[in-house]
């Protein structure tokens, strides 16, 4: 029961961390072998993993395979919120607050109601390949329009009891009704012949800033 509340609370987290859009850490270059996956329940015979592919599904870890489904009567237009200081008007970044929260809420979750620390690792790992997924999503890599679900993000709120502790109520979704009731907002500065190459310029820096802080891991 804990790991779908674990894997419901991650999806809501993707959302938020998708939002902000931070920069997403790259992998090191590991060698591995081609394999056939077979999925994860019950895997390593660990209890914790029980219906484990249900939420996604088995071929779809990432939750990167959906159908989206726009709702066209809801509207947002982003706006970066600004403040005065030291007389002038600077920028206020609200994901870097935000960004924090999020992962370290995820961080006790996984850590407070997963015992197994091979399922810690395999919820954390499909977390952070759903962000991955809303990367290329951002560069206008697949077919995906750039929004949020707002049937799903709307239980963000509730994911805690008034008393601070994991709220063990089960909200209804799985990975299968992610981009149904997808909002999509306006007021960006996208433009089809100037973006593609500066957002991936973007990308890039990016990966070479990564680098910098870990050289070690290529």
């Amino acid at each position: 029961m804990f790991a779908k509340l674990v894997v419901q609370f991650a999806t809501l987290a993707t959302m938020a961390s998708s939002v902000i859009a931070g920069p997403l850490a790259l992998r090191p270059k590991y060698e591995l072998a081609t394999r056939t996956f077979s999925g994860f329940n019950n895997w390593g015979g660990f209890a914790s993993l029980s219906n484990f592919d249900n939420f996604y599904g088995a071929d779809n870890f990432d939750g990167s395979h959906y159908n989206q489904v726009v709702v066209s009567h809801d509207q947002l237009v982003c706006h970066t919120q600004q403040k005065w200081q030291k007389g002038k008007i600077e920028a206020q970044i609200n994901g870097k607050i935000l960004e924090p929260f999020t992962e370290s809420s995820l961080y006790r979750i996984i850590t407070e109601h997963i015992c197994d620390v091979e399922t810690q690792t395999i919820v954390f790992e499909q977390w952070h390949s759903g962000l991955h997924g809303f990367s290329r999503d951002l560069r206008r890599h697949t077919d995906h329009q750039v929004g949020f679900d707002s049937h799903i993000s709307s239980f963000y709120n509730q994911f805690f009891s008034s008393d601070g502790s994991l709220s063990n109520h089960d909200f209804g979704f799985t990975g299968h009704d992610l981009g149904h009731e997808t909002v999509l907002v306006s007021g960006h500065n996208w433009d089809d012949n100037r973006s593609p190459a500066s957002v991936e310029d973007a990308y890039r820096t990016t990966r070479d800033a990564y680098q910098s802080v870990h050289p070690e891991l290529f």
